[in-house]
Parts: C-alpha cells; structure tokens; sequence
C-alpha cells in the first residue's frame, strides 16, 4: 500500500459490448512521483489514462465500473464539475495538438477562461510556463508567431505550458515523446523529472529505456489486467511475474 498515493483505483473494469478492455484494476498512484505504465501495445495503458480524467466519458459506447479515487474523492461517482476535474489533470498526447492561434494565446487560453484576463498578470504567467517547459528562450521573440510554425518538439513542450497554466495537480502522458527526435524526446524527460517535485506525474510508454531513466513507480498491464506494480527498483531489478520478466527481456513489445 502506498502511503502516500494520489490516485486510488479499485475494481477498476471497463468494457465495450461484451469486450472486457480493463479487467479488475487495483493499484495506487504515489504522489509527486513519476509513475510509469508499462506493456505492449493493445493492452489498455491508453485506455486506463483516459478514466484517470473522464475522458471515457466521451464514448458512450464504454461502459466503466469501480472507483478512482483523487483527494478522497471518487471521481467516477462524483458530483463536481468534470470540466474542472480535467482541468485538474493536465493531459499529454502522442503527437501535440497546439490550440490554432499563437504560441503567446497557447498558453493564455486557459487562464483566460478561469476568469483571469488582465494583460499585465497575463504576460508574468505565459513568460511562468513556457520558462517551466523549457520554451521560453525559444520563444520570447516569437510569441505573435503561429503555434503551428514551431517544430514538433517545441509543440510539445508548447502543450505541456497550456497543461501547466490551468493549475493541474497531476500530469497525464500518452507516450508524450513517441513523435519526437532524441533531443527533444530527452528535453522532455528531463522536464518531467524537475516537474515531479510540484506535480503527480503518470505516463504511459513502451519504450524501456526511457522507463528505467525516469520511472520512480511502474505498472505493468497486459491483456488489460495489471499484472504488476511496485517502486522501478522492485519491478526492473526483481520482478515477480513471469510475465514481466519476459518483457522486460524484450520477449514481446
């Protein structure tokens, strides 16, 4: 049990029909560390991010049980705000998806529709975030320039600002760097790795590697089941589970 988890999912099961996608999801997401999810494609690690903000939600065809727990509060059975709870978490995709206006009203978007639109305070904050993603030295004399002009890296990176401006507790990451060059894919690790001193980092991936170089928690899933988790010390040097020790050893992707 962690004793400081952020996230608790218990008896977590999603299915589409009768095509079970998630089967009985028990674990605890620690707070303020990076956790990564492990397992080969096709095994629900997508599908598990998108219930940690209700995007499922958006797919009536899912139908969802159990609860996921954030704060003391179910979020499955809550009666808050689902805009403000995924305002809460802030959401990375495979590939950037920057708004279609300019890299300075990127990241002004959000706290704009939080209420807070005076030019002065709007300027400190954009100049906070892009400085947090690592953009700003970038950028600074470009901030009028279209988002779609800056590399796909830079977009990135772009995308994590907008993520930072809405005040997230937690960062949800699909496979964030999976688009990117090394260098970029290496800039954004390293950003991670500072960011988890304020915030609740889970990120999904398939690239080993990178999970042995940033990972402080993993879960490995397969076939929809969480077949193990524990601190990246207990699961990359003594796994439990067969299973996972075949894919760590590359068996399977």
């Amino acid at each position: 049990m962690e004793e400081n988890a952020k996230i608790r999912v218990n008896d977590l099961n999603l299915s589409i029909g009768k095509q079970k996608i998630l089967k009985n999801i028990n674990l605890e997401i620690p707070e303020r560390k990076i956790t990564i999810i492990l397992g080969p494609s096709g095994c629900g690690k997508t599908t598990f991010l998108k219930t940690l903000n209700r995007l499922t939600d958006l797919y009536p065809e899912m139908h969802v049980t159990g609860s996921i727990t954030i704060d003391n509060d179910d979020i499955l059975h809550t009666h808050k705000d689902i805009t403000l709870l995924r305002q809460k978490m802030g959401l990375l995709s495979q590939r950037p998806y920057p708004l279609p206006m300019n890299i300075y009203n990127n990241v002004a978007y959000g706290l704009r529709i939080s209420g807070r639109k005076k030019r002065r305070f709007l300027d400190k904050r954009v100049e906070h975030y892009l400085k947090q993603a690592n953009l700003w030295d970038e950028v600074k004399d470009r901030l009028k320039d279209p988002a779609s002009a800056l590399s796909i890296g830079q977009q990135q990176r772009l995308c994590l600002a907008r993520g930072l401006a809405v005040d997230p507790d937690i960062i949800l990451a699909d496979e964030p760097t999976s688009a990117l060059d090394p260098i970029s894919s290496e800039a954004i690790e390293k950003k991670f790795v500072e960011l988890k001193q304020q915030y609740t980092i889970v990120m999904v991936t398939h690239v080993l590697r990178q999970a042995r170089r940033i990972a402080d928690y993993v879960v490995f899933m397969y076939l929809g089941e969480v077949i193990e988790q524990g601190t990246a010390e207990e699961i990359f040097q003594n796994p439990q589970q067969e299973i996972t020790k075949q894919y760590l050893k590359g068996a399977f992707n």
